[in-house]
């Protein structure tokens, strides 16, 4: 799935005020924290990640690595957060989220 500049725009404002609902601590990203993740985008979609630490080539490598491994869209990337997108697996007609086309 590719989405426009627009359209993520719109994702980072749906963002804003959402909390972190999963957390990467020192262990880094573990098959434990990649299957938490996956589960959230489901029941979700569009999820906040924050990472521990203060450096931001790992954080640029971790946005760039979930996003492989969990199928999704990496939204956004500021300070700490994380932002991702992926549609729900199990009900497609039922979107919690719906993208406009811009």
């Amino acid at each position: 799935m590719q989405l426009n500049s627009k359209q993520i725009a719109y994702l980072r404002g749906l963002a804003h005020n959402l909390n972190p609902v999963v957390r990467i601590g020192n262990n880094g990203l573990t098959d434990a924290v990649l299957k938490e993740i996956d589960v959230s985008l489901n029941a979700h979609e569009l999820i906040k990640v924050q990472v521990a630490g203060d450096d931001r080539e790992l954080r640029k490598s971790l946005l760039e690595e979930i996003a492989d491994k969990a199928n999704a869209i990496a939204v956004h990337h500021i300070g700490k957060q994380l932002v991702f997108y992926r549609d729900s697996e199990t009900v497609k007609a039922s979107a919690k989220i719906v993208i406009p086309k811009l």
